[in-house]
């Protein structure tokens, strides 16, 4: 076939062409492996040699022209095909629109910033800490000897022997802040931070909780200083009308030592399942500094005294928001964590 022929042809196929099938087909009848354009290069070899450059042009001209017909028309007929599928979809913008979830600060995170700004307020500090943790700081500076019950494995998870572990309490923040004191400035600190310890996780424990702990070492701190910073607190997260009080414990770095509880602030007082029909809820454990805390970190305690106190910012959570279990705290489930969704409640 000539290339006469063949531009013949082709001039009277492209007459006419309204679909992408067709222009599709007269691709393959042109340019395919057999088509008719691609069978004229082979076709050179037949040329006399004078002609093979003359001939070859004719062919390539012969493609260009096709290539750009196709692509012209290709273009006008996927805007065509555009345009009839746009006006089929008319949009209705009266419909409402969808619901774009937002986010908001989870309520572990929220609670541990509320207390923040409490203490920051009075003039405390908010203090960091390494989590891996030297056995020195962890017990033995918080007055726990080798052999106390708070060393057993069970609970504490060791990395090395029994010198380095993952601290199972913030108090080592404590220890460390009071050596750089050097026994000589007065202290008022808090330390938020997430503590470990061998737990089964279930709806009221987990490996992992977050610890909040104060330290205040000045000259004549008593218990009534406490209870007045803690009295404070209380109010400020659940309402002016919460109650506080005191009564005896034992733990090994505060002499005398308390067990501080609130009054429920779900049934004020008249007693719920909450509070076990008490009207009462314990949250903090505290206490005055012991004299042999205050010396291993260089303060002498004829002239310095301090109270400390901690609470578990996930129980504290649960309770100022009603969570029944506290793995709702870390769950990423939007099903169920909005339901304590500030801004949800708002």
């Amino acid at each position: 076939m000539s290339i006469e022929s063949v531009k013949s042809e082709l001039e009277k196929d492209l007459v006419d062409v309204s679909s992408m099938e067709q222009l599709i087909e007269l691709k393959n009848k042109y340019l395919s492996k057999k088509g008719l354009i691609t069978e004229l290069n082979s076709e050179i070899k037949n040329v006399p040699n004078e002609e093979k450059k003359e001939f070859g042009q004719k062919v390539n001209d012969l493609r260009n022209t096709f290539n750009d017909y196709f692509e012209s028309n290709k273009n006008r007929i996927e805007e065509d095909i555009l345009n009839q599928k746009l006006s089929k979809e008319a949009i209705d913008i009266t419909l409402p629109a969808t619901k774009v979830v937002s986010g908001a600060p989870n309520m572990l995170e929220e609670l541990v910033e509320q207390v923040e700004e409490v203490f920051l307020s009075m003039g405390y500090d908010v203090v960091d800490g390494p989590e891996i943790e030297l056995d020195k700081y962890n017990f033995e500076m918080l007055n726990i000897p080798k052999g106390h019950p708070a060393r057993d494995a069970q609970d504490t998870f060791y990395i090395e022997g029994e010198e380095i572990l993952l601290r199972s309490q913030t108090s080592p923040v404590q220890v460390r802040t009071m050596l750089e004191g050097k026994g000589e400035v007065p202290i008022r600190m808090i330390c938020p931070g997430k503590t470990y310890r061998r737990d089964d996780d279930d709806a009221t424990h987990s490996h992992q909780f977050m610890q909040i702990e104060g330290l205040v070492v000045d000259k004549d701190i008593s218990l009534s200083d406490l209870k007045g910073t803690l009295d404070i607190l209380f109010k400020k997260l659940f309402g002016e009308d919460t109650q506080s009080r005191f009564h005896p414990s034992y733990y090994q770095f505060t002499e005398p030592s308390v067990e501080v509880d609130i009054t429920c602030h779900k049934c004020k007082g008249a007693g719920c399942n909450i509070c076990k029909n008490t009207g009462w809820i314990t949250i903090v454990g505290a206490g005055v500094v012991h004299p042999n805390v205050l010396r291993m970190s260089g303060y002498d305690p004829e002239k310095w005294t301090g109270f400390a106190f901690g609470f578990g910012a996930d129980r504290l959570t649960m309770l100022k928001y009603d969570i029944n279990d506290c793995r709702a705290i870390y769950n990423t489930d939007l099903r169920e964590s909005k339901a304590f969704d500030r801004k949800e409640a708002e």
